[in-house]
């Protein structure tokens, strides 16, 4: 299909207002599952197919739509989901003229390792890496990052390292830089109770656990974190096909024990990582969004990481829970977008 007449589509689907805005009015609080609605019909470009690149230690998979020449903008998953967290959010920013780009994260769906002798590495700096590796393989200076969970962490940390390959930021949860010392501080019951799963991976038990019932735990996660979005059995199965990768466990295991700093910094990010530790500001025009139902979303309607942006800035909360960009398509697509114009 051709861009003009996409677009053409894109602007019906999603009201008059779309005429001047791009994308239609999004409404803080209001129905997510009403708002998105409209926009999962109709023509748009089609999600995928699945590309494959050598980029840094990788052959990463990832899926690319829209017009090669159009803004870039990279869509990161988390933890456990996929790159179909953005099957939705995909076409709508392609068919508005971004070059959107949707890899999986090492050790997800067909990325892989271009040598078995490369440490499997779990750093949060690893994975920053990883996506300038792949943006300088596609020749992308400079994109537009979007992410939620460990999406979030690899954005805000490129963000705040290499602003000058970032053009805006949309961050789900906002700050998600993690610091060491400071998770090594017990939170309240509640709180621990929600992360029980990183504790768990602790274990050797945990890895047996992750390695028996990947597809189990990560249903069980899901529900968990998102206790409104009533997905179904194909679109979970769609996503659980990415855990079967031989380097699955190994990155999830070895993520989540670094972060407990149960495994040291690697030196090859020693020098990335003392400067990751200070808590840098991210001075790039971002958006962050809040999932209202996410058991993760830290009290105060974004005010406790505020002070981490000191850039253009907006703050924005929807009725959803952790896996925005899935549960609400269209109101993520139109972050990205007013990221883009701040």
């Amino acid at each position: 299909m051709d861009t003009s007449s996409s677009r053409r589509q894109f602007l019906l689907t999603t009201g008059t207002a779309a005429a001047a805005a791009g994308l239609g009015p999004i409404v803080s609080g209001g129905s997510a599952a009403a708002a998105a609605g409209p926009l999962l019909t109709g023509h748009r470009p089609a999600f995928g197919p699945l590309r494959q690149i050598d980029a840094g230690v990788l052959n990463v998979g990832y899926v690319e739509l829209g017009p090669a020449r159009g803004t870039p903008v990279i869509l990161m998953h988390g933890f456990p989901y996929d790159i179909h967290s953005y099957v939705d959010v995909a076409p709508l920013l392609a068919a508005h003229g971004y070059r959107v780009v949707v890899p999986y994260f090492r050790g997800h769906g067909t990325t892989t390792f271009r040598s078995a002798s490369t440490p499997r590495n779990a750093d949060q700096a690893a994975f920053a890496l990883d996506i300038l590796a792949l943006m300088d393989a596609l020749g992308i200076r400079r994109a537009i990052l979007a992410g939620y969970d460990w999406g979030s962490r690899t954005g805000d940390i490129i963000a705040a390292l290499w602003p000058e390959r970032v053009k805006a930021l949309v961050s789900v949860t906002g700050y998600l830089i993690t610091n060491l010392a400071k998770n090594k501080t017990p939170l309240p019951p509640a709180a621990e109770n929600a992360w029980w799963y990183q504790y768990y991976f602790a274990t050797e038990r945990g890895v047996q656990g992750l390695t028996e019932y990947a597809y189990e735990m990560g249903e069980f996660i899901w529900k968990f974190n998102s206790p409104t979005w009533k997905f179904s059995r194909a679109e979970y199965d769609r996503t659980a096909a990415a855990f079967h990768n031989d380097d699955y466990v190994p990155i999830v295991i070895g993520n989540y024990r670094w972060r407990q700093s149960l495994l040291p910094i690697e030196p090859e990010y020693a020098a990335l990582e003392a400067r990751l530790q200070n808590n840098p500001d991210i001075t790039v025009p971002t958006i962050t969004i809040d999932g209202r139902y996410d058991p993760f979303t830290p009290a105060g309607n974004g005010s406790s990481y505020r002070d981490h942006f000191t850039g253009k800035y907006r703050h924005r909360t929807f009725d959803v829970g952790h896996n925005v960009p899935q549960e609400a398509p269209r109101e993520f697509a139109r972050a990205v977008v007013d990221a883009d114009r701040l």
